[in-house]
């Protein structure tokens, strides 16, 4: 990016980079831990690329100040992490508390504000306690419950010091890689009918915290929280297609919209989703709808988020689709089907085309349907596969046309960008494609015995975006 005034970006912009517990801190077993579901996942055949695991990782358990010296070189202002509810919880509930697992937050919270760096802390990155997965998981009406008081004990142990909460990462993957694809933990394959009730769950459990912490939590501390919703940005395949645009307008709701819409605009699920939902149940014969209804007396969804955080990596374009006869599945359900154009470059797996200007387009999208909330893009990256390239150009440049259409979204569209958190702070685990696609602005030597750290150039090229944005509010200090 040039450093002219047109990319210059707001004085309080927070500047982050992120990670997530499972796939960094390894120490699966360690200092009375509990397993967690991709512990279970991982550890069984040909789930995982080479069946790899997160038992050791970055060992960032072990290794955390390598990772805070990281976060120093880079000049970060915020960063993102996500707490292992089961290092925690062992058993998933309160009736033990790992006190280890609360020292290990404790100084890592503690090392960040006193190295000037704001914490941005996930409750839930993908790695429910296993002992609540042998209850039901996401499909027991119970884990809102189990939840609300596993948020309730983080707000009171580390709230004093967090401000910046999210509840969930990307519900979404949660709910359809991992209860309707079986590609994620815990593995079910139920189409058409699971997904819908643990992204049900979900919302539940994310309005109980949410609410909990309003009643209990905010007077005092003063917080914000909200949950990370991930989504492509689309676009019709043929644009003079109504059926395409038809489509791709259902492709929206039935992603971002599955989960926005009930949080940020109306209290339920979006009209399309619902209708043609109920209209496929009827006719497989199911006596009622396949999607949950929110019942009476619960706490309220609408309004249970403190801001937007964003999660973006791609683009498609939408064509319309009919699933075969008699076949139940979610993408029949929404009868439709993203693909790369030819023309987007790819970075790493196939599905992650490079569209940074889809990612301003997505914000301009939010902003129009979702009230013009305040937003955070809380991940967002470029992959390497094959042979590491610590002088990796093609990422460097990724990061430098991504940020000048985040700037564009903020200068001519108007949008409320608070902050960009780029995936990741390190190469790490990356779940169903193990080691072997790699996001970090820093190369993690997995064959050396000491993980060492390595900044990319791309490392180096973001901490000089940084830096650049950050000299005025500097200066003032």
């Amino acid at each position: 990016m040039s450093g002219g005034r047109e990319n210059v970006f707001p004085d309080d912009f927070a500047w982050g980079a992120a990670t997530s517990a499972y796939q960094i801190e390894g120490g699966w077993n360690a200092d009375d831990k509990g397993p967690s579901i991709w512990d279970t996942f991982s550890h069984g055949k040909g789930k995982v690329f080479e069946d790899q695991n997160g038992d050791v990782a970055c060992n960032s358990y072990n290794l955390w100040e390598e990772d805070l010296r990281c976060i120093k070189q880079l000049g970060l202002t915020h960063y993102r992490l996500s707490l292992s509810w089961p290092r925690l919880l062992p058993d998933g509930t309160t009736r033990h508390i790992n006190q280890k697992g609360v020292d290990y937050y404790d100084k890592v919270i503690n090392d960040l504000l006193a190295s000037k760096v704001t914490p941005m802390v996930t409750l839930y990155h993908f790695d429910l306690p296993q002992a609540l997965q042998e209850q039901g998981g996401w499909l027991w009406a119970g884990i809102a419950d189990a939840f609300e008081a596993y948020a309730s004990f983080c707000f009171r142990a580390f709230g004093d010091r967090v401000k910046l909460w999210l509840t969930l990462n990307e519900p979404y993957v949660c709910a359809k890689l991992g209860h309707e694809d079986g590609l994620f933990a815990p593995g079910h394959r139920d189409p058409g009918v699971s997904a819908y009730l643990a992204g049900h769950n979900m919302l539940r459990a994310h309005a109980r915290a949410w609410h909990a912490y309003h009643a209990l939590f905010r007077p005092e501390q003063k917080g914000s929280v909200s949950l990370a919703l991930n989504a492509d940005w689309a676009e019709p395949l043929d644009p003079g297609s109504p059926r395409d645009v038809a489509a791709t307008e259902r492709y929206m709701a039935f992603s971002l919209g599955w989960f926005a819409s009930p949080v940020f605009t109306t209290g339920d699920y979006p009209a399309c989703m619902r209708s043609q939902i109920e209209a496929r149940s009827l006719a497989h014969g199911f006596p009622k709808s396949r999607l949950p209804v929110f019942a009476d007396g619960e706490p309220e969804v609408l309004g249970t988020a403190d801001f937007f955080a964003l999660n973006y990596y791609t683009s498609r374009r939408v064509r319309a689709v009919s699933s075969p006869s008699g076949t139940l599945s979610f993408k029949g359900d929404q009868e439709a089907e993203g693909v790369v154009d030819p023309s987007w470059p790819v970075c790493g797996p196939p599905w992650l085309a490079v569209v940074p200007d889809g990612l301003r387009r997505l914000l301009k999208y939010v902003k129009d349907t979702c009230q013009d909330p305040a937003i955070y893009i809380t991940e967002n990256g470029f992959a390497q596969v094959g042979a590491v390239d610590l002088e990796d150009s093609q990422r460097s440049q990724f990061y430098q046309d991504t940020l000048q259409e985040v700037s564009k979204a903020v200068r001519e569209d108007g949008v409320a960008v608070r902050g960009y958190f780029a995936w990741s702070l390190l190469d790490n685990f990356e779940w169903a494609d193990g080691f072997s696609v790699r996001f970090g602005l820093f190369h993690v030597d997995f064959a050396h015995p000491e993980l060492t750290r390595t900044m990319y150039r791309s490392g180096r090229d973001y901490a000089r975006i940084i830096k650049r944005n950050c000299s005025r509010s500097t200066m003032k200090n």
